[in-house]
């Protein structure tokens, strides 16, 4: 499993990618697969620990990212050879290695930053093994195995009553998020706004967020562990979700389903596939719709919301769907009795074997 070093894994608090590598690893061992996860030092797990990077480098400035992304990708395909499937949580740079090795590499793609990084995944489609994170983001060029929408450790959520009083804004403090949007629609709805998470974007919080923050209208509490997230989470009346670009996934609309809390949202990206309209919250198209949807959410029984998010959003779900994409490609590699079907190095004889 390699999984991002930009955070530790799990996060302490802003990091869906190495949340997402830390369930389903955390997933897999618990199923008795033997898993070896190649993260920061700092990171916690029931899997075999590798680390070059001794933190995250969004969180120790100490730590050189292309110094130590470099060694952290390359530890993996210098032990290639001991594993049976390669899990990709990183991003497209492990792609150039793939070639390297017969061992079978799926690469979950957690969205494009921009165009400009597609002509890697392009270059390496006829080999790799792509998972999308929602329908909405695959990217017409590419091959997709599967899509596998991300799944959440329910335990760490409980079902609130949602009876704070307020409207939460959970994630980035970016203008793709929608926090200034967020604003605007609890002023008109007459309800306070929590605000938590990281400032990704200081000017746009100088400039749009922190001049209504007063500690009653408008709150915030900066990033949150998940003891504080799951509390604010499950005494909101709506979590706004105002996003202003294709969203790939979203685990925040994720987690406040889990606490019983309807989502607001736009119908970008893949919020079609998680929020339910008239269920669990609803999509809008604009301010107006927004805050007359902020007074119909009393309507929404939150213990749907949880139920329709526990079918969907599980850990266990999410696992499943990953354990029978591993094996299948496992088994397409190696073949009937475990030769036929395997990819072979440049030079190598076909059919050859890597050590277990």
């Amino acid at each position: 499993m390699l999984a991002s070093i930009a955070h530790s894994v799990p996060p302490r608090s802003y990091g869906p990618w190495e949340q997402v590598a830390s369930t389903l690893a955390e997933g897999l061992v618990a199923r008795g697969h033997d898993v070896t996860l190649f993260a920061t030092a700092d990171s916690l797990t029931s899997a075999r620990l590798h680390a070059k990077a001794p933190a995250g480098y969004e969180e120790d400035s100490s730590v050189d990212a292309k110094v130590f992304e470099a060694l952290h990708i390359a530890a993996v395909f210098e032990r290639a050879g001991e594993f049976d499937v390669i899990s990709n949580q990183f991003d497209f740079l492990p792609l150039a290695f793939s070639r390297l090795t017969p061992t079978p590499m799926v690469t979950t793609i957690h969205g494009f930053s921009s165009e400009r990084i597609v002509p890697v995944f392009r270059a390496y489609d006829d080999i790799a093994h792509y998972v999308s994170i929602s329908d909405a983001d695959r990217h017409p060029d590419l091959s997709y195995a599967a899509t596998i929408h991300h799944g959440i450790d329910v335990q760490q959520f409980t079902l609130g009553v949602g009876d704070g009083g307020y409207l939460l804004f959970l994630g980035r403090i970016h203008p793709d998020k929608g926090t200034r949007e967020a604003i605007e629609v609890a002023r008109r709805a007459g309800l306070p706004l929590v605000i938590a998470g990281v400032i990704q974007d200081a000017d746009y919080y100088r400039r749009y967020v922190a001049p209504h923050i007063d500690g009653v209208t408008v709150s915030y509490v900066g990033p949150v562990g998940p003891q504080e997230r799951d509390r604010l989470l499950g005494n909101a009346r709506a979590l706004l979700h105002l996003i202003n670009f294709d969203e790939p996934f979203g685990l925040a609309v994720v987690e406040s389903l889990a606490t019983g809390t309807p989502v607001i949202a736009r119908p970008r990206g893949s919020m079609p596939e998680i929020v339910r309209p008239g269920v669990t919250g609803f999509l809008v198209n604009d301010t107006e719709a927004a805050v007359d949807a902020v007074h119909a959410v009393g309507r929404i029984d939150r213990a749907k919301c949880r139920t329709d998010m526990l079918g969907r959003f599980s850990a266990d779900r999410m696992v499943d769907d990953y354990e029978r994409l591993f094996a299948s490609i496992v088994e397409l590699r190696l073949g009937p009795g475990g030769v036929r079907g395997q990819r072979s190095l440049p030079g190598q004889p076909e059919g050859s074997q890597c050590s277990p």
